[in-house]
């Protein structure tokens, strides 16, 4: 008689599920952003302490009346009211604006027609443009300090130069009518070689077939300006006449050291204005108050600007 011999039950093995690639995909992404947030932290904090929170902080105190050591009082538009009845302020806004205008009359097409000359040349390309963005690297009150020895009216450089070919001389930085016109030339020296640079990597952006077709076409050096070179780097051109007026807007370097806001007044801006009132009359609320009607002013000069511009190229 034969035994059957019983089977142990069979068992059964699950099939292991491969982990879903989308899975994987969302776990590395979030990685990847957690990683980058983690190397932004940094630059997020230094942001917010020294650049955020003063800002804020300006706005809270031109409400108040605020000097260090002492408990703010809140006034409200009183600090509003007293800058706007200052009689510097006409004068500030309003060399504040002249210099701006100059500055974009003599200052905007000076680099765009450096870097045309500096992208035509065959040779010694570098050290023109080294010599070009020299001014740059100068410290700015250096750079002021020159220009203020330069425009000495009595044994200064311009002066003796003008002596030298027998044209009369001038007050420069000295005289109430050509002292704006001075800062100008200075700051436009001083800023122009970080633009021509910008130009520049603009030009050599632009397809040489673009030139070679318009040569064929019989167009001479200003039409292949005006028709290709202008077209192409229209927006540059335009991103940094926004940037130059924001920052001609805000000059303090050149009349602080080179005039001191005179003469009678016919230098003195606003930002200079905003440093008499927060360290020379220790008026801090008056000086934030200054300062929020620049950053309105530039805000909405900013934002009109920009939508501008955005409508003109979505007209071309």
């Amino acid at each position: 008689m034969t035994k059957t011999v019983e089977r142990p039950p069979a068992v059964r093995v699950r099939p292991v599920k491969a982990p879903s690639p989308a899975g994987d995909r969302r776990r590395r992404r979030l990685t990847d952003h957690l990683r980058a947030y983690g190397f932004l932290l940094g630059g997020l904090i230094c942001f917010a302490l020294f650049s955020w929170y003063p800002a804020i902080r300006a706005v809270v105190i031109a409400f108040q009346k605020y000097t260090p050591g002492s408990d703010p009082e809140w006034v409200g538009t009183a600090n509003f009211t007293r800058v706007w009845q200052d009689p510097e302020f006409a004068a500030a806004w309003r060399n504040t604006l002249t210099f701006t205008l100059l500055a974009l009359l003599i200052g905007f097409a000076i680099p765009f027609v450096l870097a045309l000359v500096l992208n035509e040349l065959r040779h010694a390309k570098a050290f023109f443009r080294v010599v070009v963005y020299l001014p740059v690297m100068i410290p700015p009150v250096v750079s002021a300090l020159l220009w203020k020895w330069f425009y000495d009216p009595g044994a200064g450089l311009a002066n003796e130069a003008l002596r030298l070919l027998h044209l009369p001389t001038s007050n420069w930085s000295n005289g109430a009518d050509t002292a704006l016109v001075s800062l100008v030339i200075v700051a436009t020296w001083a800023t122009m070689g970080g633009t021509v640079l910008i130009y520049l990597a603009a030009l050599q952006s632009i397809p040489g077939e673009l030139y070679e077709a318009a040569e064929l076409d019989g167009a001479n050096l200003l039409q292949r300006v005006r028709h290709v070179t202008v077209p192409q780097t229209r927006f540059v051109i335009l991103m940094l006449m926004l940037l130059q007026i924001i920052a001609t807007m805000q000059v303090f370097t050149e009349p602080f050291v080179i005039t001191g806001g005179g003469p009678e007044n016919a230098t003195v801006t606003v930002l200079y204005l905003i440093y008499k009132y927060a360290f020379l009359y220790n008026d801090f609320g008056g000086a934030c108050a200054l300062s929020v009607m620049l950053l309105a002013l530039l805000g909405a000069f900013s934002a009109v600007y920009l939508r501008l511009t955005r409508s003109g190229e979505e007209a071309a």
